[in-house]
């Protein structure tokens, strides 16, 4: 009968998975691989995101027993407007069988402390509005208690064949086999199995090479981080999907603490990236030994005055930086002023309406035109002194671009309509279209009219050496 009720309370067990504690943070963009993680412990390749309120399974098998069963994941959202969906994962109903895990990014360190103590903060909260009886919260917290002044270290049995001693929640224990609470261990009681998981360890090589980070500031935040865990009573795991560190262990440590199933690892506090605590084993003594190699910092100080934020955080993808590009206007302007410094007298505006110059432009290059609608004009030469190098061009070029004015389509030159008057597209002497803006032909007009003038004076000038020879 008793095996029956402890299958069954063993069937029933719920744990509840909070996603990264990061109330800065929008539902998109945690970043803290809290999806990973759980796609791990599932044994699923390819994780699916959500938001709000997400419900899972992993499924649990007794290799001693040959019994299966599911074990039921709530994954709240890290987002603090969704906190009032905690009631649907921990309620009276479930509160004495549900285990919570605490999820932190190593690639965040800066934000363990508000994000450990805020969630800590919400899950006592939510646990002060259930309705629960006095007694069963007692008998909760006295529970918890009973776990960390009840554990004994454990060996690597490698061995599965060897007997195994199981250790139920429900499971009478005589009190003078009890140690009594170390130092410091559970000041604030929950009455929940809490396990604080770090991931993504592997970022420690990142932070190493971008953060100046040093081992020193590797032991300092793990002796911080696990004071906390000691206060709090919540086992501690480094891990990395990545690198697929601890979360095989993960996984068995959570069996182990719902079900009663073996876990034979000891705790791991040797390799800084997959480090391993179980609830119960940790002390001040124990933590002690990191203040060893702690010179430049001690243990001590503030957590935020040693682990600060980067003043600017660096990217970690690889795209490249987007390049802002000039207005247009503004560095047409910029070369016109460049121009005007070197000594370059300012000639007549380029654009002028075709009737004031239909007249005066026969000799010149002729811009293509219906009757009544705006022209540019082209540059008088004698208006527009010559300067070495061809920067009368030039000054032209960019003075005909600032002073843009609208216009319509201009008209073919007669004789370059389409024959019997239809409505093809005219065409010019040279092949270009005729309906072309007023403005790219007022820029082939002024450059057609200077350049004739050059060859004209240079014409002149061979002329005149060959007269005086």
């Amino acid at each position: 009968m008793r095996h029956h009720i402890e299958k069954e309370l063993a069937s029933s067990c719920q744990f509840s998975i909070e996603l990264p504690p990061f109330a800065c943070h929008s539902v998109s963009d945690n970043a803290t691989g809290k999806t990973t993680l759980i796609a791990k412990l599932q044994g699923v390749e390819d994780p699916k995101k959500g938001s709000g309120l997400e419900y899972a399974y992993i499924d649990v098998k007794d290799e001693y027993r040959d019994d299966m069963t599911r074990l039921s994941v709530w994954v709240l959202d890290g987002d603090p407007g969704h906190t009032n969906l905690l009631h649907y994962a921990l309620n009276e109903t479930n509160y004495a069988h549900t285990l919570v895990i605490l999820t932190v990014s190593m690639t965040q360190p800066w934000g363990w402390l508000e994000q450990l103590n805020q969630w800590i903060k919400v899950l006592a909260q939510h646990i002060e509005s259930l309705q629960l009886d006095p007694k069963e919260k007692e008998a909760a917290r006295q529970r918890l208690a009973t776990t960390w002044q009840s554990y004994c270290e454990v060996g690597d049995d490698l061995d599965p064949g060897s007997p195994v001693k199981r250790t139920m929640h429900n499971n009478s224990i005589d009190e003078d086999d009890l140690l009594p609470l170390t130092e410091d261990a559970l000041i604030t009681n929950l009455g929940l199995d809490i396990v604080v998981v770090v991931t993504k360890t592997d970022y420690m090589t990142t932070l190493e090479k971008e953060y100046e980070y040093r081992d020193e500031h590797f032991d300092f935040i793990q002796q911080w981080i696990r004071n906390f865990c000691l206060r709090h009573g919540t086992s501690l795991f480094y891990t990395s999907v990545k690198e697929d560190k601890n979360c095989d262990l993960l996984y068995k440590y959570l069996t182990h603490r719902i079900y009663g199933l073996p876990f034979r690892t000891p705790a791991l506090v040797v390799e800084k990236d997959a480090v391993l605590i179980p609830a119960g084993w940790d002390s001040l003594k124990k933590i002690s030994i990191l203040y060893e190699n702690m010179h430049a910092v001690k243990a001590e100080n503030h957590y935020t005055d040693i682990i600060k934020a980067p003043p600017t955080r660096k990217t970690v993808s690889n795209r490249e930086t987007e390049v802002q590009t000039e207005d247009e206007q503004a560095f047409l302007a910029r070369q016109q002023e460049i121009l005007k410094q070197g000594g370059q007298v300012r000639g007549e505006s380029p654009l002028r309406s075709q009737g004031a110059n239909a007249g005066g432009n026969k000799g010149g290059p002729r811009t293509p035109g219906s009757t009544g609608q705006s022209s540019p004009k082209k540059i008088d030469p004698k208006l527009t002194p010559a300067t070495p190098g061809g920067e009368g061009v030039l000054a032209n070029f960019f003075n005909s671009l600032l002073h843009k004015k609208s216009g319509g389509p201009a008209g073919g030159p007669a004789g370059a309509a389409s024959p019997g008057g239809g409505m093809g597209t005219p065409r010019t002497s040279n092949g270009t279209d005729a309906l072309m803006t007023a403005e790219k032909l007022a820029v082939r007009s002024d450059a057609a009219a200077e350049l004739d003038r050059l060859a004209r004076s240079v014409n002149k000038d061979i002329d005149l050496s060959q007269s005086e020879c």
